[in-house]
């Protein structure tokens, strides 16, 4: 299955997190109504 994706790779929780962290903090400001997928290039 990891090999399936692009970073040949399965998520972490900690992957997760710095998505979520981006998003809440001041970088992620001006983004809004996006769908971010955060799957490592596993469509």
């Amino acid at each position: 299955m990891a090999g399936l994706a692009s970073l040949e790779r399965l998520g972490t929780p900690e992957d997760i997190a710095s998505v979520v962290s981006f998003l809440e903090g001041p970088d992620g400001a001006w983004i809004n109504t996006q769908i971010l997928r955060a799957n490592g290039g596993f469509a």
